[in-house]
């Protein structure tokens, strides 16, 4: 069942306010009144999850703007529920919908240790770093129960892999040991997205989310025990985050992050009306300004999937946006991200090492 874009229910612990239309379905319906009575829908949802078991574990990318050729994804959606993930739209590949389905009807992958094991010890196998996860949050609530992220860390730490992981979860603390072995032997960067300082805006707008003082936490954390750790400020959402940029900085510089990197809102699909309908029902006074101001970095248009620019949008704007965070960079001292300098000549695979992993 498909529901109207302007709709503004707000459902309680989630991001999205409906259910859009799945591109791939031959047929939409759509709720109309009728004028009957009807006993209005509970806005509390609970979280669905089924098993599914993968085909393959790395999955692969050309993209000329993405620092990683490949990547590992455990779950598909993710019950953080951020709105304007750009992850929404591949839920619809499962007859799911980007929308609240996204966030409530997760997906757990499983025999992905084993496939990584086949696929790490072919005799081709060229080793470079892994990005954990490209998708979707691998430390997610769900990944609690199915620790696949600590499995995955354990065989690429035996086999001395690199790996790098964004995240905007405290549950990464739990593997702290084997992120710190890993560190020691230059296998691991952690970038913490940070969004917004704001904690009544994080509530709505990344949901079951850390707060951003836990997640500055983590940052400082993971800076004591050794390893590397820098931030992604992403999305910087025009007229709505864009005004944290310096203070974003300075408090990930303070808590240990020496790296940092941006990303420009991206609303590919069907994430641009439910991101315009999460305006309507929580910031109804800026959302004509917050979309004008991304038309103008996009084109004219709510996005482009150009390389070279759905990371960082055009114009006069998005140039400022580029010149501020460059700036509060140099001021203190991050460096920009980057996978150079991890470790890929210690890797050795898992079948040279006596079936260890059978």
């Amino acid at each position: 069942m498909a529901y109207s874009p302007s709709s503004t229910t707000v459902y309680q612990g989630r991001g999205a306010t409906y259910d859009p239309h799945n591109r791939f379905a031959p047929t939409c319906s759509v709720v109309e009144d009728d004028g009957w009575w009807h006993e209005e829908a509970s806005t509390s949802l609970a979280t669905e999850i089924r098993e599914e078991p993968s085909k393959s574990a790395l999955s692969w990318n050309r993209s000329p703007d993405l620092p990683f050729d490949r990547s590992l994804n455990p779950f598909r959606g993710c019950e953080h529920g951020c709105i304007y993930c750009y992850a929404r739209p591949s839920h619809a590949y499962w007859d799911l919908s980007p929308g609240l389905d996204f966030e409530t009807k997760l997906i757990a992958r499983t025999g992905l240790v084993e496939h990584l094991t086949d696929e790490l010890s072919h005799p081709h196998y060229v080793c470079r770093p892994i990005n954990l996860s490209g998708n979707t949050d691998c430390y997610q609530p769900l990944e609690a129960k199915y620790q696949t992220t600590r499995r995955l860390l354990e065989l690429l730490l035996a086999c001395r892999h690199p790996v790098t992981l964004v995240t905007k979860s405290t549950l990464i603390l739990r593997d702290l040991d084997l992120l710190a072995a890993m560190a020691e032997h230059r296998l691991v960067r952690v970038f913490v997205s940070l969004t917004s300082l704001d904690a009544n805006l994080k509530r709505t707008l990344e949901p079951r989310t850390a707060s951003p003082q836990a997640r500055l936490k983590v940052i400082r954390e993971l800076n004591t025990a050794g390893i590397p750790v820098g931030t992604l400020v992403s999305p910087i959402i025009p007229g709505l985050t864009d005004h944290e940029i310096e203070r974003i900085l300075e408090a990930a510089s303070r808590a240990g992050a020496r790296t940092a990197t941006w990303m420009l809102l991206r609303l590919p699909h069907e994430v641009a009306p439910m991101f315009e309908a999460w305006l309507q029902a929580h910031y109804p006074e800026r959302a004509t300004k917050v979309m004008s101001l991304i038309r103008q970095c996009r084109s004219g248009k709510n996005y482009d999937a150009q390389f070279g620019k759905r990371f960082r949008g055009e114009g006069i704007f998005a140039d400022l946006i580029a010149q501020r965070f460059n700036r509060a960079s140099r001021q203190w001292n991050m460096q920009p991200r980057t996978e150079q300098g991890l470790n890929t000549h210690d890797f050795r695979p898992p079948r040279a090492q006596g079936d260890l992993f059978i």
